[in-house]
């Protein structure tokens, strides 16, 4: 037989099992179709099986396709799935490279788990659970998505968080972790999921576990995912005593992962209301947050910037409260050299949380040099949209509070935008009018000259430049204008 005859024959199986792995699946989108081939006995699982694990991506997912469809048919359908072992081939096959494969896989188990509890056990007894965890940490948003769903979609209908709960609580490691983050990937989908492990008691179950060394991590995001959903289940995670056990955890040595989850429990318990806030701050919990601010990477930085900002957002006692814990120099720096867009946006949006509330708030920001911070962040054409606009509107509400003029002297010049200038020179028109001192410094330092340099079509900014020069006898207002010593020279030249 020549090589050309035997690659045909290997090519016409090829073909075959595309073929008929492919036909399968159109065909059991019928019911009547599936009822037909159970009747016949087909043996339509047992040749389906062995095609899960076929070299050709196509198959394989063609092969899983039609298992779900006859899983999802009927519980005799997905209890034959179970007794053909068919669920830990397709566990095996979720380390599959092929993103598509793995969406078919994941919904070949999820048809198997909502038919009973019973099922939804097997499930996880093949370990289901623990590989649509891993299916979660997937670049490819469909195979998330896909894992997602099917996860809890499977605990939803089946009930089996008491089970999960019981696995919590087990001595084994790897099935307490994998039990906890379970039930944290099902509390992120809803509030009616988060509700449902909560009815069934897993706070008091999950809380303690911030202090389990080795299921800390996946605890702070299962609670973090609870708490961010409703005032009153955030209200109920604090009632599980996390503070302050779990500031401790900000300062984890061993996985970056553990301190981010903790920032990021603390963030979703901060932004639903002042008194959630001032829980965290009355248990010590800012020095802790601003320390995690300074010590994290990059965008590991974000929950705890965030808590910064909602805190201050709420009232002026709990802004003062940050300001001691000395959050605005590490706020400053993230602002001026972090990489990440959304790192800076967010430092942004907390110091104008900060500052907004009085002039001392705004002098405690000016004084940690942020306004040109703010001002290089608003006006770079690298920074994105939202990072200007954060960055326009805190300038905004600083500069409004601001009296401390020393601070806002950077912002005068002719170039600064006028949309921000505007509110610059309405500060200096509040306070130069009754502070002798005050309009001293400010012709001193050729602020008053640097007034006389702007320019504008803007009709307000314009009667509030005349405004400050009403503050100074129109020789000093004279002197310090542009080309008035070209005149003094003029004068000379006509007296010779």
């Amino acid at each position: 037989m020549s090589s050309k005859e035997i690659s045909q024959v290997f090519s016409s199986y090829q073909k075959s099992r595309i073929t008929f792995v492919q036909t399968v699946a159109e065909l059991v989108k019928q019911p009547r179709n599936i009822e037909s081939m159970m009747q016949k006995e087909t043996g339509v699982m047992e040749l389906l099986r062995p095609l899960l694990l076929d070299t050709e991506p196509s198959v394989q997912q063609s092969a899983a396709m039609a298992l779900g469809r006859l899983a999802n048919y009927s519980e005799q359908l997905a209890e034959r799935v179970v007794t053909s072992e068919i669920l830990p081939q397709l566990v095996y096959s979720l380390s599959n490279e092929n993103k598509y494969y793995k969406r078919s896989a994941a919904y070949v188990i999820r048809s198997v788990a909502v038919h009973s509890p019973v099922l939804a056990q097997a499930v996880v007894d093949s370990g289901a659970v623990e590989a649509l965890v891993e299916c979660l940490s997937q670049f490819d948003p469909g195979v998330k998505e896909a894992a997602a769903v099917e996860l809890a979609q499977a605990v939803v209908d089946q009930d089996p968080i008491p089970l999960l709960l019981l696995c919590a609580k087990e001595p084994e490691l790897s099935l307490k972790r994998i039990a906890v983050q379970a039930l944290a990937h099902i509390c992120s989908h809803s509030q009616e999921l988060a509700q449902a492990v909560v009815d069934a008691e897993g706070i008091p179950d999950i809380a303690p576990l911030i202090e389990n060394s080795k299921v800390k991590k996946q605890a702070c995001s299962c609670l973090s995912h609870i708490a961010k959903h409703s005032v009153e289940l955030a209200e109920l995670v604090v009632e599980g005593e996390i503070f302050p056990k779990i500031f401790a955890l900000l300062k984890d040595t061993d996985d970056p992962l553990v301190r981010k989850n903790a920032a990021t429990c603390i963030r979703e318990i901060a932004k639903h209301t002042p008194t959630l806030s001032s829980l965290i701050v009355n248990a010590g919990g800012l020095p802790a947050i601003v320390d995690y601010v300074s010590e994290a990477e990059e965008d590991s930085k974000l929950p705890g910037i965030m808590t910064l900002g909602f805190v201050s957002a709420f009232t002026d006692t709990m802004a003062s409260s940050v300001i001691k814990a000395k959050a605005i120099p590490p706020l400053g720096l993230a602002l001026s050299v972090a990489a990440s867009d959304h790192v800076k946006a967010a430092s942004a949006w907390t110091l104008g949380q900060i500052g907004r509330h009085s002039s001392e708030h705004a002098r405690a920001v000016a004084e940690g040099n942020i306004f040109p911070k703010l001002m290089e962040a608003y006006l770079s054409p690298k920074s994105s949209d939202d990072l200007k606009a954060k960055s326009k509107r805190s300038l905004k509400f600083i500069i409004q509070k601001c009296v401390y003029l020393d601070a806002l002297f950077p912002l005068l010049h002719e170039k600064a935008p006028q949309n921000i200038l505007k509110y610059v020179v309405k500060q200096y028109a509040k306070v130069l009018p009754n502070d002798i001192d005050a309009k001293r410094r400010f012709a001193e330092s050729r602020g008053l000259a640097k007034l006389q340099l702007i320019k504008t079509d803007d009709d307000e900014l314009m009667e509030t430049i005349k405004l400050i020069n009403t503050c100074y006898p129109d020789e000093i207002v004279k002197y310090y204008s542009p080309g008035y010593d070209k005149e003094l020279l003029s004068k000379i030249d006509e007296e010779n």
